[in-house]
Order: structure tokens, then sequence, then C-alpha cells
């Protein structure tokens, strides 16, 4: 495993990372997830990110980490918690904070997200929605300052709004999801350069894009999944080209395709079993991926640059599809 500096807080973290969402009742049982946890720790991984919003993952990682001395990054994020949710009642997302720390067995935190800071239809974060303050910046400012966390971040999933919140300069990481993998690249647009602008260490969540690169869904593309865009369609018969020319499985190829980038700290991966995690670690120890390869993913991604208007947000492949504007 190689390690990565995480922009200015000088952390070193491994290329790959442990995404904590399937580390839960949605992934795996308990024992299950130990294993995992166990063996990415094992093989070098020492990035861990979960949230409040991630089920029980928070619980299932405290469990998990019980009896680990070796030095690991552990991240959560405040959202979601406690319910009914007020993203501006400052002693609640207090109150949040110290339940996190209590469910990993933990005294303080590495870093600290706000969740989806950028989707004001999801959490309505800040009452000034111009300069980006609130309640939650105050409380992060304390929190920091009583050393229950070393480092702030934000955890979003929009292509161009997150850039905003970034260029305040009050954030140390940022965790970008399903904007930058083989086919979304969006993320390149805004919120990339703006990280790199302030210096901070950049997460890329989701390279497999909930699963939509997986697998090759050969027959779907061909015959079915009526929800695709010709553009998409064709885009990805291409991708599938590609793969079979390599030889190469089509998760090994998104992964290798994300660390070849160097301005990406580390990748997370949404490992359920120790055998996925296993699987991971070996394509990631594989390398960057050649010029060739990397110029001929960039033909492809050109082919649709920017997402259609009615595509759904988590392509359903083996899912059932509700119509135009379902979100999986």
């Amino acid at each position: 495993m190689k390690y990565r500096t995480l922009g200015k807080t000088g952390l070193q973290v491994s290329e790959l990372g442990l995404g904590g969402l399937f580390v839960s009742k949605i992934g795996a049982t308990r024992d299950e997830a130990r294993r995992a946890v166990w063996r990415a720790l094992e093989l070098g991984v020492n990035y861990i990110d979960t949230a409040p919003g991630y089920l029980d993952s928070e619980e299932a990682l405290g469990l998990a980490l019980q009896g680990v001395q070796q030095p690991l990054i552990l991240s959560t994020k405040l959202g979601g918690r406690p319910q009914p949710f007020n993203p501006q009642d400052k002693s609640a997302l207090r109150r949040s904070v110290e339940e996190s720390l209590r469910l990993l067995g933990r005294d303080s935190v590495d870093i600290l997200m706000i969740h989806e800071p950028d989707r004001p239809g999801q959490y309505d974060w800040f009452p000034d929605w111009e300069h980006f303050h609130g309640p939650v910046t105050e409380l992060l400012a304390e929190l920091k300052s009583e050393g229950l966390i070393r480092f702030t971040g934000l955890g979003g999933t929009t292509a161009y709004e997150l850039a905003h919140i970034i260029n305040t300069g009050e954030y140390d990481v940022v965790l970008t999801a399903f904007n930058y993998s083989l086919l979304w690249q969006e993320a390149l647009q805004a919120v990339i350069p703006a990280a790199q602008a302030q210096g901070m260490g950049i997460i890329i969540g989701s390279p497999l894009q909930q699963g939509a690169l997986a697998r090759c869904y050969t027959e779907e593309v061909e015959h079915g999944a009526r929800w695709l865009s010709a553009p998409r369609r064709a885009q990805y018969k291409r991708l599938y080209t590609l793969v079979n020319d390599l030889g190469m499985s089509l998760p090994e190829l998104a992964l290798r395709f994300v660390i070849s980038n160097p301005v990406i700290s580390t990748t997370l991966m949404g490992a359920r079993s120790a055998a996925e995690v296993e699987q991971n670690v070996r394509a990631v120890e594989a390398g960057p991926l050649p010029a060739d390869v990397l110029a001929a993913i960039q033909e492809i991604a050109a082919m649709v640059p920017f997402r259609p208007f009615e595509e759904p947000f988590g392509l359903p492949f083996t899912r059932e599809y509700k119509g135009p504007g379902w979100a999986s």
C-alpha cells in the first residue's frame, strides 16, 4: 500500500480508504464487518470514513475497532442526527458529535465533515448562503479548539455548488462523491480545482458510481435499461470493449483510473467483506494506469461530458426503475 499527503493536514493516508456505508446493516453482519475492517487494516489501509447517516455504521465500526492498536485516521460527519434534524441547532449538533465519539469508542476524531453542505434542499446548514456561515461553522471552530476534532471537511455530491463553499478557505479536506469516476468527471470542472487552490486534501467517494461500474452489465446495455440515453449507452459499449481488450475487470480499471490522478489523496472503497477488501487492494497495488489507457478512457468520457438531465442519479442496474425523477 502506498500513502499520500492529505493536503494541508499533513496526514499520510493510504491511497485506498474504507468507506463506512457498507460497514453497516445495509452491507454486512457485524462479524463480516469486523473481518472486512481488520483485513483492510492488515493490508495497510489507514483511512476510514463514516457518518451518522450511514445507518449503524458508526456503531459497527466502533465495535470492529475495539482492540485495534495501530494508528489510523478516522473521519465522520455532522448531518441527520438527532431526529427531527435541525441543522442550525448548535447544541443538537454538539450532541451528535458526542454520540459519534461514544459509538466509535473514541475521545476525538481526526476529521469532522459537514455532510451534504451543498444541497440546501436536503440540509439547510447556513442562514447565510452567500458566505456559508452559521451555527455549524461556529461549532466546528469550538470543537477544534477543544481538541475533539483535528481537522474539518466537506462531504458533498454536487459538481459546482460545492466549489463555492470550498472557496471560503475554511476547511481542510473535501470528499466529493459521484462526480469523479471513469464516465462521470464533472468534479474536474470546479470542485477539484477549487480544492487544489485551497491546499485541501481530496477524497473520492463512490469510484464505482454506486455500483454502475461494479461489473459489465452487457445484456442490459445492449437490450434493456430504458433509462440509459443513447449517448450513455454508446459510451458504455465503448467502455466494455476497452475492458475486454485490456483483459482487466471493470472495478480494477475504475479504481486505478482514480489513483492515476496524483492530486487525489485517497479513494474510498465500499467493501462489504474481507474478500472485497482484498480484491480492491490488489487493484490499487497494481498502480496507476498507463498513459495510453488513460487517453482511451478520456476519449470515452468525452462522449458524455455532462450528466443527461433525465439520467437517474444512481443508474439502477439490477434495481427496479420507477420512472423519470426517481432516485435510487
